[in-house]
């Protein structure tokens, strides 16, 4: 069974994403990982703080390329959104540049990019989300979807500015914001438009209780690095997204 190796571009106060992802990727039948962080510092989700993280990011795929990765997950959502429309496809090619340079192939995707990603995957043209950001960021977050050909029907933003916070709101907080939202004629409620705002034990409660497919900023990452590692899709209890290739039973 072959070990991919996966790096992390991560803020310094972010402690979820190294949490989620090992514990979604784990549970690949096929494929085993291990995961190598590297940290930009930040600590309030403000757009003078996001530019000064993003300014890290050459540092972090630097020493990143010396851990030999197979791919690399830029995983902080709102620091590309932020930027404007497009900004993930400009970040993942200037990194897959810097990596190329050093003699590395890996694969580059971002968190943005894989919502992204994940949204066209299951088809969803019309979508609900949930975001711990400030009014002003989630508004950005939304009118980069939007861009993106995505239409947002109904979206909440929870307004917790300090990152750490944000990696300890309650679940059950997150899933009285999706209960309040308008879900007639969305395609997809994202639960989670940030991979430090916890969100892996809700998903599949969120998609059995709502009846639509539901995903976060973590599932789609971890569907992206499976597509970009050519591994196949089928994670249980993670949402549909993570099913794709599930084989299913006559």
């Amino acid at each position: 069974m072959s070990i991919h190796r996966v790096g992390l571009v991560v803020p310094s106060s972010n402690v979820t994403v190294e949490t989620e992802m090992p514990a979604l990727l784990a549970r690949h039948r096929h494929a085993r990982f291990s995961f190598h962080s590297s940290r930009m510092r930040m600590q309030a989700v403000s757009p003078e703080q996001l530019r000064a993280m993003n300014a890290q990011r050459e540092r972090c795929i630097l020493e990143l390329g010396d851990a030999g990765i197979d791919a690399v997950l830029y995983a902080c959502l709102v620091a590309l959104m932020v930027a404007g429309p497009g900004e993930h496809q400009r970040v993942e090619g200037l990194v897959a540049e810097q990596l190329a340079t050093g003699g590395s192939d890996a694969a580059v995707r971002s968190s943005a990019g894989a919502l992204v990603e994940g949204l066209r995957a299951l088809d969803a043209s019309n979508i609900v989300l949930v975001t711990p950001y400030m009014r002003p960021l989630a508004e950005k977050v939304v009118e980069y979807i939007e861009a993106e050909g995505i239409r947002v029907l109904d979206w909440r933003a929870l307004e917790i500015s300090d990152n750490a916070e944000v990696g300890c709101i309650p679940g059950e907080r997150v899933m009285d914001a999706a209960r309040s939202l308008d879900l007639t004629g969305a395609d997809a409620l994202v639960i989670s438009a940030c991979v430090q705002m916890p969100s892996l034990p809700l998903v599949q409660a969120a998609e059995d209780e709502f009846g639509i497919p539901v995903l976060s900023a973590a599932t789609a990452g971890a569907y992206s690095l499976l597509r970009a590692l050519d591994l196949s899709v089928d994670l249980p209890d993670a949402g549909s997204l993570l099913r794709a290739d599930a084989v299913v039973a006559s």
